[in-house]
């Protein structure tokens, strides 16, 4: 686990390294907060167990790609693309996938910016690359994030279907709000620049 809580310390400094650069050149930190996580034991262990996978450090290594989890959360969606285009040009780590959640929503309503990367390490006996999941959403697609997983732990079973309606509901509201924030914001950056 030390390879994994030095791939998460790294990507944590080289992400706050770009958007201090980013926010000397444009005067504008596009971040509102970023959250970081190393997946517990016990959940590798159920998610090895989901995908049928032998319990081993090997299976763990090459089928879990998010041991490793940042999420950047920004203010608009302007923000999203913005941070992701910094990040892929950094050159910094090595993009493995890409999967744009916003534009393709998921079926339950869920939206965010999914990057896989690999991360370099340098140990005693050399480089090593680690593999880490970046998720850069608005906040209000982080604020319907935290409550769909809410409710997919008090239903561990099934989610009564009246309550998929009702999150799938609340999240083409958020895409609404999303939209009209940016619009919002782009009408004040036109005062601003008058």
């Amino acid at each position: 686990m030390l390879k994994y809580q030095l791939a998460e310390s790294k990507l944590l400094t080289s992400i706050h390294g770009l958007m201090r650069e980013y926010e000397l050149k444009n005067s504008y930190n596009p971040i509102e907060h970023i959250k970081s996580r190393i997946k517990k034991e016990e959940s590798i262990v159920e998610k090895l167990k989901e995908k049928n996978y032998d319990l081993t450090i090997e299976n763990m290594i090459h089928h879990i790609h998010d041991i490793v989890g940042i999420r950047i959360v920004c203010s608009f969606l302007s923000d999203v693309y913005e941070i992701v285009n910094i990040l892929k040009n950094s050159g910094q780590f090595e993009i493995m996938e890409e999967q744009d959640y916003i534009k393709n929503p998921k079926k339950s309503g869920y939206q965010s910016y999914h990057i896989l990367v690999k991360v370099p390490i340098f140990l005693q006996d050399g480089l090593e690359k680690i593999e880490a999941e970046i998720q850069i959403r608005t906040v209000a697609m982080d604020f319907w994030a935290s409550l769909d997983h809410k409710i997919a732990y008090k239903f561990r079973s099934r989610i009564p279907l009246e309550i998929q309606d009702e999150m799938y509901r609340c999240s083409l509201d958020i895409q609404k709000l999303d939209h009209e924030m940016l619009k919002l914001n782009n009408t004040l950056n036109q005062f601003q620049s008058r």
